[in-house]
């Protein structure tokens, strides 16, 4: 089953995590070889593009809204298989992203003008994960 969007239950309990301070996303990203705009005909170009190409027009329009909010993009590339994971499992692209909180982050996913382009990430995405991080309590970084 491909997960492309947040379930209202996924929103809610990230809301519930009241994590205070920068929140980071890990996002995960598999693409459709021809990208699907039937649920957004408005949005499809004139001839089919790759899910590579439609992503690409759909972090185009994207950006000035993350930069606007407060986000930022600390890493993209190139994903692929795992070193330490499921063999039969890939990703094509990896994006984090760091926004000044949460409440940033909703108010970001939830503007108007950037969801008017979010038919772009529907049509270029077979599949994807989108995981966020509480950097406060990174056990790493604080000895014991």
């Amino acid at each position: 089953m491909p997960y492309l969007d947040p379930t209202p239950q996924a929103a809610e309990a990230l809301a519930r995590r009241d994590i205070e301070g920068p929140i980071t996303m890990l996002n995960l990203m598999r693409y459709r070889d021809t990208a699907d705009y039937s649920a957004d005909p408005d949005l499809a170009p004139d001839q089919p593009i790759s899910g590579a190409d439609a992503y690409a027009r759909y972090a185009a329009h994207t950006l000035p809204y993350l930069i606007e909010s407060g986000g930022r993009v600390l890493l993209e590339g190139v994903g692929g298989g795992f070193f330490i994971g499921p063999d039969n499992e890939r990703w094509d692209y990896v994006l984090v992203v760091r926004q000044r909180s949460l409440k940033d982050f909703f108010a970001f996913a939830s503007n108007p003008g950037y969801l008017e382009g979010l038919g772009h990430r529907t049509a270029a995405l077979e599949d994807s994960r989108l995981l966020p991080i509480d950097e406060s309590a990174a056990a790493l970084s604080q000895p014991s």
